[in-house]
C-alpha cells in the first residue's frame, strides 16, 4: 500500500450495522465505504494530493492513484527477476547490519567494547554492496555475452564449473526472445560484460520487495522459508558490514571487510552510580517534534498553557440533530442565489424548525424553493412528478403535495409513515428529528443536481484564476521588493556618500539633499548641527521635500492592500465548501462558518456539539493548544491565521445579542399610556421572514387564432 508521509496509512473499516439497501459512498481505487458524505470528499482529497510514496519503488510527491500503479508496475517488474539468483540476492540482505568500528582516542569513552558499534545500513549501501557482488563475480542465471566463434552472442550462464584454479562456465545460447536455444563450456575468459546484470533501480524494487524491516534488514519470513535463507538471528550476526574508522589524523580511507564478529552491542553510555561503580544505560533518543498528540507528555520546559474552556451546549434541537441542522442551513445560505431563497441566520431557522406552527414562512420558502428546484433540473424527481400527471407548479398553499410525493419517491419508512400527517396539513407537529430528516433527503438530492454540479464546476475556475492572479502579484510584488533593495545597496556603496572617516554623510543619504533654510555646515564627524535638529523636533516631522515621498510610498501601500484585500474576498465568496479548521488532541474537529458568529466543536463519534461564542474563549482555547501533538499544533495555525476574521465574527454577534437585549428591556418598561405599538421582539424574528430573491411568475400572454396581442395598460385606466 502507498506510504503516506513515509508512513502505513491504514484504510477506513466499513461501517457497522450496513443495511444491503443503504445509499453510500465509495472511493472507487481502495473499495472504502462512507455513510457521511463530508467524510468521503475529505478522504478523497487525501487520495488526491501529492503527499503519498510508492513503497515499492520509493518515489515521492504522487497521488495515492498514481502510487498504486507505481507500486503495480514495479511489482510485475519484481516478478521478472532470474529465478536463480533470488536465493543468492536473498542471502546477502538477510540480517544485514553495519558494524563501525572506532579506532582513535574517543574509542574507549564512546563504546562499550571499545571498537565496535552496531548501526543501520542504509538502502543506498546495501544496493551498492550487491552490486558490485553481481558485476564482479559469477553466478548461476546472470545474463551476459560470450564469443561464439569469430562473433560475440548473448547467453546465461547455466552452471559454473572450477578445475583447479581454471574456470569455466556452462552457457546457454540466448535467441531474440531470450529463449536458450543451445548449450556450450566456455572459458571465463570469453565471457564479455557490456552492462551490469541488473539496474539499480530494479534491485532497489526487488529489496523494498521482499524485506519487511530495515534494522536489521529481514527477508519476509514466507520467502526465506520458500528459498531456505537463514532465520535464526544468531546465525545470521557473522553476515554483517564492519566499516573500520581510523582517527582523522591518519588520513586512512574507510574500509569494507566482511567478518564475523559476534560481541557487537547497540550504542551504550556509561554512568557512575552513587556507589562509584559504573552502570550500562541505554541511550535515550531525543524525541523529535511535533509527534502525535496522544503520545505527547507533560515536561518541565513546557510554558503555562491556559485552561481550556468547555463548549456551550445549549442548543433548541436534540443533540444529534446538531449536525443535519448545521448542514442543511449551510446549503441553504451556500446556493440561496440558485435556489431563489434569499438568507436567514442559523438561530432563526433553529427556532423555526423547533416550532409547532405549520404555517411559517420560513418552512414554507424553503421547502418550496427547493422543491421547484428539484422539478427545474428534470431528475428522477420531475419524471416522478410527471408521472403523477401534477402540475409542474409548486405553491405555498401545494407544496405539502409536492413534499409528499418526494417522500414516496426515495421510500424510506422512517420518514414515509409520516406521509398522513404532512397531508392533513399538520407538518409542524411533525418530530425535530422527521423535520431534519426530509431536509437532508432533499439536500442530498439537490447536491447531485446537474445545475449544483455546474455552479461548483464554474467557482472551482473562477477561483483558480484568482489564485493565479494572487499568485502573479505576490511574484511581482517580491521582485519589486528584491530590485530596491538591490538599488539601496548600491546607493550605500556609493564613495560619494560616505565621509573620509567612515561617517555616513547624513545630508546627502538621509534626507537627500540640503534645506534651503539650513546652513550646510557640518561637524568633524558628519552630523547635523543642533540647530537642524532643533528644527526638526519643533516641528515634528522631517523636511517637506521627504514626508512627501512617504506619503506617496503610503499611498501606495493602502492601494496595494487594498486590492489584496479585494482579492481576498472575492476568492472568499467563491470558497462554496466549509471545511474542517483542525482537530485537538481528541480528534474534535472544529468549524466556522462564515454567516455565522460562533465556533462550533464536533466530537470524534459527531454526538456531541458545542460552540464558542466569545473572543475571551478564543484567545483561551488558542493559549491551551500543545503545539508538540502534530493535530493541535495544525489547529493552532488555523485559528491564528483566521484570527481576524473569527473574531470579528464573535465579537458582532455578541454585540447583537447585547442590542437585543436592550430592546427586550426597553419593551418592558414601556409605559402603559403609550399608545405606539410596540416593536416584534428578536426571540421571534423568524416570523417576519420575507424571501426577498423569490422567483417572480412569467407573464402570460393571450393567443388568438395563430397570432398574439399584447394588451398595454395605461395608469389610471381599466381594461
Amino acid at each position: 500500500m502507498p506510504l503516506h508521509k513515509r508512513k502505513p496509512f491504514p484504510l477506513a473499516d466499513p461501517p457497522k450495522d450496513l443495511d444491503s439497501n443503504e445509499l453510500v459512498y465509495q472511493v472507487r481505487f481502495t473499495k472504502e465505504i462512507f455513510r457521511d458524505y463530508q467524510e468521503y470528499l475529505n478522504r478523497l482529497n487525501l487520495y488526491r494530493q501529492r503527499l503519498w510514496t510508492c513503497k515499492v519503488t520509493g518515489k515521492i510527491n504522487l497521488t495515492y492513484e498514481e502510487a498504486l500503479v507505481s507500486e503495480h508496475n514495479a511489482t510485475e517488474r519484481v516478478q521478472q527477476f532470474p529465478g536463480e539468483l533470488v536465493p543468492r540476492v536473498l542471502n546477502m540482505i538477510q540480517y544485514r547490519l553495519k558494524i563501525v568500528c572506532i579506532t582513535g582516542p574517543q574509542a574507549h569513552r564512546t563504546l562499550v567494547d571499545r571498537s565496535l558499534f552496531a548501526g543501520t545500513l542504509n538502502l543506498t549501501d546495501l544496493i551498492n554492496e550487491i552490486h558490485t557482488n553481481l558485476q564482479k563475480n559469477l553466478y548461476e542465471g546472470i545474463e551476459l555475452h560470450a564469443k561464439k566463434g569469430e562473433s560475440v552472442c548473448a547467453c546465461r550462464i547455466i552452471e559454473v564449473m572450477k578445475d583447479g584454479e581454471i574456470a569455466q562456465c556452462k552457457v546457454g545460447w540466448l535467441d531474440k526472445l531470450r529463449q536458450v536455444t543451445d548449450m556450450s563450456v566456455v572459458s571465463v575468459e570469453d565471457l564479455v560484460r557490456k552492462k551490469p546484470p541488473f539496474s539499480r533501480s530494479f534491485l532497489k524494487a526487488f529489496i523494498r520487495e521482499s524485506t519487511c524491516q530495515i534494522s536489521p534488514w529481514l527477508v519476509h519470513e514466507k520467502l526465506a522459508k520458500k528459498h531456505g535463507i537463514l532465520t535464526d538471528q544468531l546465525a545470521g550476526q557473522n553476515r554483517v558490514i564492519d566499516i573500520s574508522r581510523d582517527s582523522r589524523k591518519s588520513g586512512t580511507k574507510n574500509k569494507l571487510n566482511f567478518q564475523g564478529n559476534q560481541n557487537f552491542r547497540p550504542h551504550q553510555k556509561k554512568r557512575k552510580t552513587e556507589n562509584g561503580h559504573e552502570s550500562e544505560n541505554q541511550v535515550e533518543e531525543p524525541i523529535i517534534y511535533p509527534i502525535d498528540d496522544l503520545l505527547v507528555k507533560p515536561s518541565a520546559d513546557d510554558p503555562n498553557y491556559a485552561d481550556r474552556p468547555s463548549p456551550s451546549t445549549d442548543f433548541h434541537v436534540p443533540m444529534d440533530c446538531v449536525g443535519d441542522l448545521l448542514m442543511v442551513w449551510n446549503f441553504f445560505t451556500s446556493f440561496g442565489r440558485l435556489l431563489h431563497l434569499w438568507p436567514f441566520s442559523l438561530e432563526d431557522f433553529e427556532d423555526a424548525i423547533t416550532h409547532k406552527d405549520s404555517e411559517l414562512m420560513l418552512i414554507l420558502e424553503s421547502h418550496s424553493a427547493i422543491l421547484k428546484f428539484l422539478i427545474r433540473d428534470g431528475g428522477d424527481y420531475f419524471t416522478a412528478i410527471q408521472n403523477k400527471r401534477q402540475k409542474l407548479k409548486v405553491k405555498l398553499t401545494n407544496w405539502a403535495n409536492y413534499l409528499c410525493h418526494f417522500l414516496e419517491m426515495r421510500n424510506k419508512p422512517e420518514l414515509s409513515d409520516h406521509i398522513p400527517i404532512i397531508k392533513r396539513g399538520h407538518y409542524g407537529l411533525l418530530g425535530i428529528h422527521v423535520k431534519l430528516g426530509i431536509l437532508r433527503e432533499l439536500v442530498a438530492e439537490a447536491l447531485i443536481t446537474s445545475a449544483i454540479r455546474d455552479k461548483l464546476d464554474d467557482c472551482i475556475e473562477q477561483n483558480k484564476v484568482l489564485l493565479a492572479r494572487k499568485r502573479e502579484e505576490v511574484k511581482t510584488k517580491k521582485e519589486q521588493y528584491l530590485q530596491k533593495e538591490g538599488d539601496d545597496h548600491t546607493k550605500e556603496m556609493n564613495p560619494e556618500r560616505i565621509l573620509v572617516n567612515g561617517n555616513r554623510n547624513y545630508v546627502n543619504s538621509t534626507i537627500g539633499s540640503v534645506p534651503k533654510y539650513h546652513n550646510g555646515d557640518l561637524k568633524a564627524n558628519g552630523k547635523v548641527q543642533s540647530a537642524y535638529r532643533k528644527l526638526i523636533m519643533e516641528n515634528g516631522k522631517l523636511p517637506g521635500r521627504i514626508e512627501d515621498k512617504d506619503d506617496e510610498n503610503q499611498d501606495k501601500i493602502s492601494i496595494n492592500e487594498q486590492q489584496r484585500e479585494h482579492l481576498e474576498r472575492e476568492i472568499e465568496k467563491l470558497s462554496i465548501r466549509t471545511n474542517c479548521i483542525g482537530k485537538d488532541r481528541s480528534y474534535n474537529r472544529y468549524w466556522f462558518f462564515r454567516r455565522e458568529g460562533r465556533l462550533f466543536v464536533e466530537s470524534l463519534d459527531s454526538s456531541r456539539w458545542g460552540y464558542y461564542s466569545t473572543k475571551e474563549e478564543l484567545d483561551a482555547l488558542i493559549g491551551s493548544l500543545n503545539e508538540k501533538g502534530v493535530r493541535e499544533r495544525d489547529l493552532k495555525r488555523q485559528l491564528e491565521k483566521y484570527y481576524v476574521k473569527i473574531s470579528t465574527a464573535l465579537q458582532k454577534r455578541s454585540k447583537d445579542i447585547a442590542q437585543k437585549v436592550l430592546m427586550d428591556e426597553g419593551e418592558l418598561r414601556r409605559s402603559a399610556r403609550v399608545r405606539s405599538q410596540p416593536r416584534c421582539s428578536p426571540a421571534m424574528a423568524f416570523h417576519k421572514y420575507t424571501n426577498k430573491w423569490k422567483e417572480k411568475p412569467k407573464q402570460s400572454k393571450r393567443h388568438k387564432k395563430g397570432h398574439s396581442v399584447n394588451l398595454i395598460f395605461v395608469e389610471g385606466t381599466s381594461p
